[in-house]
């Protein structure tokens, strides 16, 4: 049986620590802050990142360099047989498809899963690789598990605040003006690739309730078979709100108890400095087995 090496990027909400446990490798997520460079859990901790976002520096996404990536398969073909990498999604970042073309020189050694995910469904496409692993699939079988199954999945995420959408020129400043004296809090959702508008509401309370019927639904209908079966977990998501976070666990625990929340995870930083400190998200993902 191959040895397979997993690897996913900082975007996954997998830190280091976490990853050494689970036997697997994180690449950190680069970001410019003021024109200076950071890696994500390696010299910007979460704490860092929101003191720079609140203080208005101008925080920016890039991605790992070719040869970051490149030297860090080297190291791990020294060890496993065969490698699947599972970035964040394709429709987030240019990263996956930089990573497509590293591998073309690999073999097929290397394995770039494009299953759409980022934060705590993409880490539930680390867990699956994981268990296919374990369970004997060759790198090729696992990136082709996951490609298969990248839709069971769903991501409802409240925002506190809209001047982040409108820093980053997704909202314009009039609309961002209405909302914030109307106190509206959205609800976006990340259905594969792109975030997008889901519902408007203007309290937090209101916002928890979207979000559960949001899943209820799911539960109810495109991911029925998966429920009754057994095959789905939730995980809770957050900005810098973790109080919050837990509680919502608690209210997710007692509302889906044959669905079992497994963490409650601090949200990509990719996608935090476009919605600023605060939100809350739940999401939702199959556990595949075979």
């Amino acid at each position: 049986m191959a040895k397979i090496g997993i690897v996913t990027d900082s975007n996954s909400g997998i830190t280091q620590a976490d990853a050494e446990k689970m036997g697997i490798t994180v690449l950190p997520m680069p970001f410019l802050i003021d024109g200076e460079q950071y890696f994500e859990d390696i010299n910007l901790t979460q704490e860092e990142f929101y003191e720079h976002l609140q203080n208005d520096a101008a925080v920016s996404t890039s991605q790992p360099s070719p040869q970051a990536v490149t030297d860090l398969w080297d190291k791990l073909l020294q060890k496993f047989d065969e490698i699947v990498h599972i970035p964040m999604s394709s429709g987030l970042s240019e990263s996956l498809h930089t990573a497509e073309r590293l591998a073309e020189d690999y073999g097929g050694r290397v394995q770039v899963v494009d299953n759409q995910r980022i934060s705590i469904t993409q880490k539930a496409s680390v867990e699956d690789a994981l268990r296919l692993a374990a369970a004997g699939k060759t790198a090729a079988e696992i990136k082709e598990i996951l490609l298969k199954t990248k839709f069971d999945s769903s991501i409802y995420i409240s925002l506190d605040t809209l001047k982040y959408l409108k820093k980053g020129g997704r909202l314009t400043p009039a609309a961002a003006l209405i909302g914030t004296i109307l106190k509206i809090k959205p609800v976006l959702q990340i259905q594969g690739e792109k975030l997008d508008a889901f519902r408007k509401v203007n309290t937090l309370k209101k916002a928890k309730t979207v979000m559960i019927e949001a899943i209820r639904s799911d539960f109810e209908t495109r991911f029925s078979g998966f429920v009754q079966r057994g095959e789905m977990m939730l995980a809770v998501a957050h900005t810098q709100n973790y109080e919050e976070a837990e509680l919502f666990k608690q209210e997710l625990e007692a509302e889906f108890p044959n669905v079992p929340v497994l963490y409650a995870d601090p949200l990509s930083l990719s996608v935090s400095c476009h919605i600023g400190p605060g939100a809350l998200a739940v999401g939702c993902a199959r556990i595949v087995k075979e």
